[in-house]
Order: C-alpha cells, then structure tokens, then sequence
C-alpha cells in the first residue's frame, strides 16, 4: 500500500484485484469535509463528527481488572484523536470467568471508582485538545469471551461454550464431552450483563455495547443452530440471549443508549495446508451443509448470506437500537477477514487474498445494509489497512451514505491524532501511519501487553519491545 503514491497508481491496483472501492481523488477539510458533519441520533444525542474509535484492548489491566498506567494513556489518545464516537474505549468483562486474559478489565463494585477515573480521563483529554467534549459519545464495551476465556493464566483457555463446534473445539482443544452453558447460567450471565449497564450508566457513560462479534460469547449465540431448548436452533432463540439482555436494561437503565457491535458473517476456519496456503477446513452435516456460522450461506460457506445480517438488524431496529458497529469473522481462526493485514499475527497465516479484498468486502457490505437500514446509525470497520488512502475512502464512504461512520483501531494506536489530522487538512505523518505489521495481536498472543511496538516510542522503550522482537525472528526462522 506505501508504494501506491497518487491515485492512478491506487485506482490501477484496484481495477487488477477486480473489486469494488470507490474514492476521492481531493480531500475536504475544516467544515466543508464530509467526516467533520455532525450526526444526530434518534434520541437527539449529537455526535460532532464521523471518525469513531474501535474497542481496542491493551491487555494491560491489573490482575484485579483495574486500569494501569498504560490503560489510561491509551484512552487518554482515544480522547485524544478528536473521533467523537468512542465505541466503548475496549471490551470490558461483566465477571472474572469472562476475561479474555488475566489482563482485562472488569466492571464490578471494587472496580467503579477506577473506571469512572478511566472515562473522566479520556473526556478531559478530549477537551483539552479539541475545545469540547459536548459532543463527544462515550460507550462502554460489555463482553463475556466465552470460548475464548482465560481469566486465570495467560497460556490456559477455561472455555464457556454454548455449544460443540466441530471445528472450532478440534482447533482450541476443546473435548467432546465438554459441558455447554446450562440455560440458567446463561440466565445468571444475562443478570450481570444487565447489571454492568447500570453500573456503565451511574459512572456516565453514554452508551452500552452489547457485544456480538469475534467468536465471543453474544457471536456464538448467533450460530448455535445446534443447541437445543430456548438459547439454540431458531432465530428467535438464537437472539433471545441478546433481546433479554435488552429488555432487562430498558427496565433498569432509563435514558441509556445501547449499541451492538456485530460480526455480520463469519466462515469456517482457515489454516495453511501442505503447500503453505490459507484454506478454509470444510466440515459437511449429513444433508452437506455446513450450519456453524452467522451470516454465511450452509451451502457455500465462503459466501455472506444476507438474509441473516438483515434479519439481525431487523430485530435490533424492532429493538429500539439504532447504533450498530459492523465488524466479520473472529481473528481466532479467520483473522484476514476481521482485520486485514498483509502481515499476518503469531498465531495466524499468510493471507489467501489481497487485504485489499477483504477491505473491500467490508465497506461494500456495509453499504448494502445502509441502503436497506438508512435509519440505522451503522459503523464501518477494516479501514487501517488502506493506509495513506483512508481519508480519501473514508470521505468517499461518508459523502455518498454508505456508511455513518469511520471507525479506527490499529491506526488509532500507532498515530492517536490521525482522524484531528485529517480534518484539519495537516499533511499526514507516514512515519506514524499503521503498515499492519500485526505486533498489537502478536504480542497479546505470547502473553504480553498490546500496543503499536514498532511506530509508538513509548512502546519501542518497554522490555516487551525486544522480547517480541526475539519471537517474530525466531517465528521468521522457521
């Protein structure tokens, strides 16, 4: 992508790879750009601009869940940035057993005071560098890892599954004698969800994110075909985790915002086969559908089937929730479709696909549920990836309403001031801009902290810096 220096060379690479990414040649800024409109929600809350920032977890959260010293100075940069939109700042555990590592936060009555320290710090930020936080919107990420929990040991996984996938449990180690979730432990779980907005709403958050994306526990809900009784098999049970979730906090949590961030498809698994390219593992029900994934056709499993995405936003509208973040797939087993890099994590493959592509795939889709959903707020994801080229997609994306809003992850930790930048018309900093070398994952995946180690000075000066040096030389050597 930072060979690609004017925009025929862009359009070129665009029209060989045959997909679909429209842009503008000239950026706007100050008020005239696109990305600087304010956007109100039905509610009247006004949003000052369109860039917003994705959940983004350090893994750098005291054992007890509590912020650490570099847990502050990362949502102080999301405050930073001059996105309004802050989508939950990172996912945060609604108990100890849901912790995706003994790093992540938590929200529980020891944790409060910490938290709302947490969210003061980022809006005081906010304020100080941009003149005002009166159209800032705040959220918190509500999470349970579900499969993927490891709240006690970095290297142990302690699943909670709600039910047997055949190739995921193979990949993750997962026995067929396992026990899933009973239905009243996840009624037990729905409780401490909806206890966690109450207490998100007492510490002054904006919104709530019930989170559904990444193989977590709310994605798994979404594909449990197979489960029996009122969590599984029908749509309607498939979404009942989510609609009770919703229900308890519209009773106890007046006035607060929720919002849900979404895989809107997933696929199988993907691993490297014998020749070194990245294939999807196809596993065939005896009438050779393939019935373990949200959002993709059974009988062509590496294809979106709308039907389900729509019916999901359907369901959030009937639900009164206009705020939804679009993200794909789980970065567990098919990381080139959630967040595209041509620099694949420690535990991932090298990508099957131009990471053009799947960036395309994203903010196509993503317009498609806009055209049919125009009075639902919608965030796009898988930006990072196009580099230099962000802001003219972006302005494309926002001009044209093919989506509400930009979001930023990786971007956002190697160059916090990249979307203030972009409004302001500034010549873009290239040293700062994020290449998708993939350490933020890489390094939370050997047991350490997450961050922008190879772009960020505060991160190249830690020890971790050259310890996952080490790793990606050695993985390197084979």
């Amino acid at each position: 992508m930072a060979r690609l220096r004017d925009p025929q060379a862009f359009r070129q690479h665009i029209e060989k790879l045959g997909i679909h990414l429209p842009f503008d040649e000239a950026l706007l800024s100050g008020r005239d750009s696109p990305l600087a409109q304010p956007y109100t929600l039905p509610n009247g809350r006004l949003i000052g601009n369109r860039f917003c920032t994705q959940p983004m977890e350090g893994w750098d959260a005291t054992l007890e869940g509590k912020p650490s010293e570099h847990t502050f100075r990362r949502w102080k940069n999301f405050g930073r940035s001059g996105a309004k939109l802050i989508w939950g700042g990172e996912a945060v555990a609604v108990r100890h057993d849901g912790r995706a590592n003994p790093n992540q936060l938590v929200i529980n009555a020891d944790n409060l005071p910490a938290l709302e320290k947490l969210r003061i710090s980022l809006v005081h930020e906010h304020l100080a560098q941009h003149g005002s936080s009166d159209d800032l919107f705040v959220g918190l990420q509500l999470t349970h890892s579900g499969r993927f929990s490891r709240p006690n040991e970095k290297t142990r996984l302690e699943p909670k599954i709600v039910y047997h996938h055949p190739l995921v449990d193979k990949l993750f180690n997962i026995p067929e004698d396992f026990p899933v979730l009973t239905d009243g432990e996840i009624e037990d779980l729905i409780a401490e969800y909806v206890r966690s907005a109450r207490q998100a709403q007492a510490l002054g958050f904006d919104f709530v994110d019930i989170k559904h994306c990444h193989g977590y526990l709310g994605h798994e809900f979404l594909s449990a075909r197979a489960r029996p009784g009122a969590y599984g098999g029908s749509f309607e049970n498939r979404t009942r985790f989510l609609r009770e979730i919703v229900a308890g906090i519209r009773r106890e949590c007046p006035g607060l915002t929720v919002g849900v961030r979404v895989s809107a498809f997933d696929f199988p698994p993907f691993r490297e086969d014998e020749s070194g390219r990245a294939q999807p593992l196809y596993w065939r029900d005896a009438s050779g559908r393939y019935p373990y994934a949200f959002g993709c056709d059974p009988q062509n499993p590496t294809e979106i089937q709308f039907d389900e995405i729509f019916a999901f936003l359907e369901l959030l509208r009937s639900l009164d929730i206009r705020l939804v973040n679009i993200s794909a797939a789980s970065p567990y087993y098919n990381p080139h479709l959630t967040r595209p890099a041509y620099f694949p994590p420690s535990d991932g493959y090298s990508p099957p696909e131009d990471p053009l592509v799947g960036v395309a795939r994203q903010i196509n889709m993503v317009a498609r549920l806009k055209a049919r959903f125009p009075d639902v707020a919608l965030v796009g994801s898988a930006y990072s990836y196009l580099q230099e080229w962000l802001p003219h997609v972006a302005q494309h994306v926002i001009r044209n309403g093919m989506a509400d809003f930009v979001a930023l992850g990786r971007m956002i930790l190697a160059y916090p001031e990249f979307p203030s930048h972009v409004l302001a018309g500034e010549t873009l900093d290239r040293k700062r801009i994020c290449r998708s070398f993939s350490d933020c994952t890489t390094a939370p995946r050997k047991g350490m902290i997450s961050g922008c180690f190879p772009l960020d000075d505060y991160y190249k000066q830690l020890p971790e810096a050259e310890r996952l040096k080490s790793i990606k030389q050695a993985i390197k050597a084979g």
